[in-house]
């Protein structure tokens, strides 16, 4: 069984489709210097992650310039972990030290090793040529559970995946985690329902 986020919400039905869902996390995008349908403004994600309940965990998903710009978003937004595209190392050590939170790095596979000392989990995400994630293309899922076979934190799969491939993705990789964006909507953005429930339980049934 893996965990499921479901990442890029944007509107208040689509946080409470996937609490519904039972996702175990929701990923709100700020403060991104990629161009998606999925970034909101601060105050949006501060209302967005108050109406989500106890238990759930709402995530800052941002490339920041510094690790205290991260810090001072998700402190503003209130979420409760932050998930950093771009920072180097030292820097999203930085936010780990002076964060109340969860940081998780987004990584590609080649970057693990890289980033196996730092954070509380990693992400490994499919990158686009800018740094950024949700590029909705899957990686080399055998290359990922190798690279992170000895990692002594929790992995979270990112990358391309959506109802119809995560049992695969899970038995594959072996995550912690599995999270998805583009693969369960019905428009930029905008979340399709029914498949966000499909997501969430494929993810909690594959082994």
């Amino acid at each position: 069984m893996a965990r499921a986020k479901v990442c890029g919400l944007t509107r208040d039905a689509d946080v409470r489709a996937a609490v519904d869902a039972g996702a175990d996390a929701l990923g709100f995008i700020v403060d991104v210097d990629v161009d998606t349908p999925r970034e909101i403004t601060p105050a949006t994600a501060e209302a967005l992650i108050e109406s989500v309940p106890p238990f759930v965990t709402t995530t800052l998903v941002t490339m920041p310039d510094s690790a205290a710009q991260a810090v001072t978003l998700a402190e503003l937004v209130g979420a409760d972990a932050i998930q950093i595209h771009g920072l180097p190392p030292g820097d999203v050590a930085v936010v780990v030290a002076d964060f109340h939170g969860a940081v998780v790095p987004a990584v590609s596979t080649d970057e693990v090793a890289e980033y196996a000392s730092v954070g509380h989990a990693l992400l490994v995400d499919t990158p686009s040529e800018d740094g950024g994630g949700g590029t909705g293309e899957t990686h080399d899922w055998e290359a990922t559970r190798a690279a992170t076979a000895e990692l002594d934190r929790p992995v979270v799969l990112a990358g391309g995946l959506g109802p119809e491939n995560v049992t695969d993705a899970v038995t594959a990789v072996d995550p912690y985690a599995v999270d998805v964006a583009s693969g369960v909507e019905r428009e930029g953005g905008v979340k399709d329902h029914d498949a966000v429930r499909a997501f969430v339980r494929r993810a909690r049934g594959a082994s």
